[in-house]
């Protein structure tokens, strides 16, 4: 991972997490505060329901001239008080505060009632539990270690999405990169025949036809990739008109024919009529890569063969061929079938565009070591 994807893959995690945290906490506020307030009013009602019962017994036992017994209740504390709030019957926990009809300190929720009406000369029923507390503490729990596992989950989601959101970037900087190099390399080529043709040229002091082949060679290089990058970044807006299009083949064979005379090979060209309504340019761009391929895929003293009738192009070499897996990727932007003659993988995408511009349909057969044909249909 290089500094920019490294960048932006922390600030993606960064944003994400920041922001799906920020999310957790809040909901997990929310439904903790939620279920306080039921557990609360859950206690409330239970606690209230005792002392209600108790209330009753109270009454019912001085009305009834019976001998009144305070029952016991499972996690739960009563105190009887008098109107001087003096504990009668029962036991107390804390200190209670009797201007209040419920409280909950020191994890004691807390109810006191009237409804003994001073029977038994009982003013005050005051119930008193630790359950709503301990209620409380297992909700607690129970959303922390959620809301962990969620957290775990999250980074985990993060960390993927991250990773799958990057990874067409981190393929597209690769192939600038393999781009930048490809043509570094290419550029090389012909600059460095440039220069050692020059530079002879300056010490023979004379210029003899292989001399002006070279540089004549290596500036035709440099102008091929010039136009594939300018096409590629500045399409021409050049306007379609009818053009004879087997003329354009001639002419790019005739532009191509030093080229063809140092790797010494015969080109074959079977020329028939051909009108296309196509932008002189993107003609001129098409069987430029097309034929510059062909040339820089074959071996030495091999041959080329051209057939253009007004229906469909055919070119066929004797190169390298391409292997039946990489069929499927050639037309692809920076994308090379093999590394026999450099090229940075952009003259058949363009071929491609152009193809699919105009409607044509391209058909390829291709065998390692034996060849390859390309077919352009018009129609």
């Amino acid at each position: 991972m290089n500094e920019v994807t490294s960048k932006s893959f922390w600030l993606f995690l960064t944003l994400y997490l920041g922001s799906s945290f920020i999310f957790l906490f809040s909901s997990s506020y929310w439904f903790y505060t939620a279920q306080t307030s039921s557990q609360k009013s859950s206690d409330y009602y239970k606690l209230k329901n005792i002392s209600d019962q108790i209330s009753t017994e109270v009454i019912k036992a001085h009305m009834m001239e019976h001998p009144f017994k305070l029952k016991s209740y499972d996690n739960t504390k009563v105190g009887l008080y008098d109107e001087n709030r003096q504990l009668k019957y029962g036991t107390k926990t804390q200190e209670i505060d009797f201007d209040k009809d419920y409280y909950m300190k020191d994890d004691i929720f807390t109810i006191i009632s009237q409804g003994t009406a001073d029977h038994l000369e009982i003013s005050y029923v005051v119930v008193q539990s630790t359950e709503c507390a301990s209620s409380l503490k297992k909700i607690r729990e129970k959303i922390i270690l959620s809301a962990t596992v969620i957290a775990m989950f999250i980074i985990v989601i993060s960390v993927a999405l991250a990773k799958m959101f990057l990874r067409p970037i981190k393929n597209k900087i690769r192939e600038v990169e393999e781009f930048v190099k490809d043509t570094t390399h290419e550029l090389n080529t012909p600059i460095t025949a440039l220069m050692m043709s020059t530079s002879r040229a300056k010490n023979k002091k004379s210029y003899d036809e292989k001399i002006i082949q070279n540089i004549s060679i290596s500036t035709k290089q440099l102008y091929e990739i010039y136009s594939s990058l300018s096409y590629l970044s500045f399409e021409s807006k050049e306007e379609d008109e009818d053009i004879m299009f087997d003329n354009v083949v001639q002419g790019s064979i005739k532009y191509f024919d030093e080229l063809l005379e140092r790797k010494n090979i015969s080109l074959l060209f079977n020329k028939n009529q051909c009108k296309l309504h196509i932008a002189p340019t993107k003609a001129k761009m098409l069987i430029n890569n097309l034929l510059s391929n062909s040339i820089k895929y074959s071996h030495p003293n091999s041959s080329i063969s051209i057939d253009i009738s007004q229906e469909k192009f055919i070119i066929k070499d004797e190169g390298i061929g391409i292997k039946k897996e990489k069929l499927n990727t050639i037309f692809k932007r920076f994308s090379r079938a093999n590394s026999y003659a450099g090229g940075f993988g952009v003259g058949l995408n363009i071929v491609d565009s152009i193809v699919k511009k105009y409607g044509f349909k391209i058909e390829i057969d291709s065998q390692v070591d034996a060849g390859t044909s390309i077919t352009i249909y018009f129609n």
